[in-house]
């Protein structure tokens, strides 16, 4: 972001510089000859100026209204005028890459439709399963208006389709990262040829009740991951272990480790399979052998049914590094001056 002191260059950016010093002098005037009993009375002031147009503190206020709330409700008296002020310059922020976009898409022709905004508004409250009054109920909950919200909306497709043009078309992922990313990510080396394992548990009460509940829950669940449902996502949601949280993941085990019960329902896997349902203490147990233990390698999932996933995730990862790159750009080109 180039700073209030900041000059535009001097050569490609001349006219540029000109127009913006003359719309800069102007406001200045403006706001000098306005009569002193006049200037008590304004509600609105000049905040930025973004090449040659500019941003006013009503434009700030209306944009960061819900935020401004939001910490007014959460910190002290004494520390809201701080806080606030602080808000305003992240607000003030957004507002100045909004215009800058903006104005970029107006150079390259790119433009968004009233009827595109209708759309996309229509497509997202008919993913959400609301009425039209139902959702202007939560937009006012949020302490938005409809225009706010269409406005804002405006600006999320005038930047998807900018991104499309000016940076998409760039990101290219290759299967060399796919599979360099596969090996740091999706396979380890075990130690003395161990067993890697995923979890599921399903406890009943410690004075022994539930227990035909916990057996029915856990031969349910099992069935769900031999029809080849995510077991680890099976197991975030329904297992009742601390394993849970992990996805029911416990890492790699050697058979010393395993009690009785869990070493004769785990030795005879192969990679992949699921085991038989065992009785421990408090509850019922069974597992996923993740491990091929070929080479002494874990495979934690096969590539091809991680590959199209893991391209997702380079390109989001790639997108997000191009789109700064381009941002900065446009800034560096740009006059900009915080009032």
């Amino acid at each position: 972001m180039i700073d209030q002191s900041a000059l535009c260059n001097q050569t490609a950016f001349a006219g540029t510089v000109h127009r913006c010093s003359t719309l800069f002098i102007l406001i200045t005037l403006l706001l000098t000859l306005i009569p002193t009993s006049g200037r008590s009375e304004m509600i609105d002031r000049v905040v930025a100026v973004v090449n040659d147009q500019v941003i006013t503190l009503s434009e700030v206020n209306e944009d960061g209204q819900t935020f401004f709330r939001k910490i007014s409700e959460q910190v002290t008296p004494d520390e809201l005028s701080e806080a606030i002020a602080r808000a305003r310059e992240e607000v003030l922020s957004r507002l100045i890459d909004n215009l800058l976009i903006a104005q970029e898409a107006k150079k390259l022709q790119i433009s968004v439709s009233d009827q595109d905004v209708s759309a996309a508004a229509e497509r997202i409250q008919n993913q959400k399963g609301i009425d039209h009054e139902t959702f202007l109920a939560e937009l006012a909950a949020m302490g938005l208006t409809e225009a706010s919200y269409l406005d804002n909306l405006k600006n999320q497709i005038l930047q998807s389709k900018l991104i499309n043009y000016e940076v998409r078309s760039r990101i290219v992922i290759t299967d060399n990262q796919i599979i360099d990313y596969y090996d740091n990510n999706y396979t380890r080396r075990l130690n003395n040829e161990g067993y890697y394992l995923l979890q599921m548990g399903f406890s009943w009460t410690s004075d022994g009740s539930g227990r035909d509940e916990a057996l029915e829950r856990a031969e349910r669940v099992r069935n769900l991951a031999l029809a080849g449902q995510d077991f680890g996502e099976l197991a975030k949601k329904f297992s009742d272990l601390p394993s849970a949280r992990d996805n029911g993941d416990i890492g790699e085990l050697q058979e010393s480790d395993m009690a009785e019960a869990m070493r004769a329902a785990i030795t005879p896997l192969t990679a992949g399979e699921v085991s038989q349902i065992i009785e421990t203490g408090a509850g019922f147990q069974f597992f996923k052998l993740v491990s091929s233990q070929q080479g002494g390698i874990v495979y934690q999932a096969p590539f091809e049914s991680v590959k199209e996933q893991i391209r997702d995730e380079l390109y989001e990862e790639q997108l997000k590094k191009e789109f700064e790159i381009w941002v900065t750009k446009i800034k560096d080109e740009a006059y900009i001056r915080r009032l």
